[in-house]
């Protein structure tokens, strides 16, 4: 199975499939950023809730109570390390619910502590 964060020619187990299944840690936000759309695709809120940073962390995503998404694909257009433990990542997600064709382009900041990085919040426009 390819894996769904867009990577070209790479395969789950090869790619966001071993952080989400526990070894290691993304090097980049940009890997962290592509390894959460990967786990939103599975519903591993598992996966979301570990690399939310805990200061803006919810309890639950409840990923499981929501009508069922289908995610078609996600475009990464910039990746900017603004200091060595701070960095911000655009993307555009495409996904379909109900039929339904949506698309959420956010600008996401991440933060470098404890040796990895964690997903502290995000703009959607």
């Amino acid at each position: 199975m390819l894996c769904p964060c867009g990577n070209r020619n790479n395969i789950y187990p090869d790619c966001c499939g071993r952080f989400i299944e526990g070894e290691g840690f993304p090097a980049t936000a940009e890997i962290l950023m592509r390894s959460r759309y990967t786990a939103y695709t599975l519903l591993r809120e598992d996966y979301l809730l570990l690399t939310w940073h805990s200061s803006t962390r919810p309890v639950t995503l409840g990923l499981s109570d929501e009508v069922a998404t289908k995610w078609l694909g996600l475009d990464v257009k910039r990746h900017e390390l603004l200091q060595p433990e701070l960095a911000i990542v655009e993307f555009v997600a495409r996904y379909k619910v109900n039929g339904r064709a949506y698309r959420m382009h956010e600008v996401s900041r991440f933060v470098f502590e404890k040796e990895r990085w964690f997903y502290l919040e995000g703009d959607v426009d």
